[in-house]
């Protein structure tokens, strides 16, 4: 087995850079939920009126997801973060203002520029994080999205503590705000101009087309791979599982088990914990079972926990249960990413279009769920994504890596993920 590249100094501080503003952008997400009851408390709503509230996350993240990808093939990644980062900071200022105020129309438009700004970053962040796996030869989006993880464990420990103490959730997302305009700025300076960009000017030249023709056109072509649309639905579940959890688990134990706003908080941090360890540590399992059957088990084990959420009526055991709802949605969307990323050709477009296909989730999760809940409650409407799991779980052997050497780059540099095997 060749000895992967040694990183240069460059390539070193463009992986910080994208470490660390992921990271930041967990924090943001995480001080948003941890905040979630008290926000709805504020403005006195309904829990399928919180749903719609929500929605402005949804709408904003899937404008950004759509765009993003296109504007990462004519542009390359630095300007779309850089765009991604002041929507974020806007966005949060906003829903602060709008929180102060216990203005639910100025909640929904930031969650919406906040939603946007996460849209456009993190499908870039995919992009460059796949990059730089390329570039590396080893794994990276496992601990890119762990960074954002660890960034949720930082969030939510804060957002609990100063629920405990009422401390203003207006005056908190400013502070966040602050401290995500600071990452921000250090990380477009970082972070190489160009990624994904000639890449994709690469991918539409070898289907007959020129760089004019990329954007959506190149990115619809994708999906014609039968493989890609497996890994599509898998990461669509995960995605939902892990979504479902950031945008309702501190509501699912208030409302659903009957706990304090500080122990719903408590146990958004539990689940953020689990994910941070399964992201950080998943990279051994990866090299000794193969990506296939670690998502596979990953999904049965966030379908256990979810299960005990869902029909456990002991609080104690439904909040230990979110350790394997976590464990379990951890790997889910960085190795489907890289699975997505993987050939010769098109790989911007490969992975812009699984990432929209995750984030896609986000955009039918908290209304859907919103509206089901107000009918037959949280923790039933839950059993929607214990479903999801289960069909993920069935079709996982998309993300083997294809016999042919679809996998490897003409570099020779091993795929991201793979087996031990596949990298001799």
């Amino acid at each position: 087995m060749k000895n992967p590249p040694v990183m240069d100094a460059t390539t070193r501080r463009w992986r910080a850079a994208l470490f660390l503003f992921m990271l930041a952008t967990g924090v943001s997400m995480a001080s948003w939920v941890a905040r979630t009851p008290a926000v709805r408390d504020a403005l006195d709503v309904t829990t399928g009126s919180m749903g719609l509230v929500l929605f402005g996350l949804s709408i904003g993240s899937m404008a950004g997801v759509l765009v993003s990808g296109g504007l990462v093939r004519r542009r390359g990644g630095r300007p779309v973060i850089a765009a991604g980062a002041g929507l974020l900071v806007a966005g949060l200022l906003v829903v602060a203002g709008g929180a102060a105020l216990e203005a639910s129309a100025g909640v929904f438009c930031g969650l919406a520029l906040f939603g946007a700004g996460m849209g456009l970053a993190e499908v870039a962040f995919n992009i460059e994080g796949a990059a730089v796996e390329r570039t590396l030869g080893r794994p990276v989006l496992p601990v890119l999205h762990g960074c954002f993880s660890l960034g949720t464990v930082v969030g939510a420990l804060v957002g609990m503590g100063l629920t405990a103490v009422r401390f203003p959730v207006g005056w908190h997302l400013a502070a966040i705000a602050a401290a995500v305009a600071a990452a921000g700025v250090w990380t477009v300076r970082a972070v190489p101009a160009g990624t994904g960009q000639e890449g994709a000017a690469a991918g539409d030249g070898e289907n007959g087309g020129g760089a004019r023709t990329g954007g959506v056109r190149a990115q619809v072509a994708v999906w014609r791979d039968r493989r890609l649309v497996l890994i599509g639905l898998i990461v669509l579940a995960m995605a939902f599982a892990e979504g479902s959890a950031n945008d309702w688990l501190p509501l699912l134990m208030v409302d659903g088990h009957g706990t304090s706003a500080t122990a719903g908080s408590l146990t958004f941090m539990l689940f953020a914990v689990a994910m941070t360890t399964g992201r950080f540590t998943g990279g051994p399992l990866l090299v000794r079972y193969g990506p296939a059957a670690v998502v596979r088990a990953s999904a049965l084990v966030a379908a256990a926990g979810v299960a005990l959420v869902v029909f456990s009526d002991n609080a104690l055991l439904a909040g230990a249960a979110v350790v394997l709802w976590g464990l379990g949605a951890s790997l889910g969307f960085p190795v489907t990413i890289s699975a997505a990323g993987e050939g010769v050709r098109n790989a911007s477009a490969r992975v812009a279009a699984v990432s929209t296909a995750g984030y896609a989730a986000f955009l039918v999760g908290p209304p859907s769920l919103g509206f089901l809940a107000d009918h037959v409650g949280l923790r039933n409407a839950m059993v929607v994504v214990l479903v999801l799991l289960g069909g993920a779980a069935l079709i996982t052997r998309a993300l083997r890596t294809p016999s042919s050497g679809a996998g490897v780059e003409q570099s020779g540099a091993p795929v991201p993920g793979a087996s031990q095997s596949d990298l001799v």
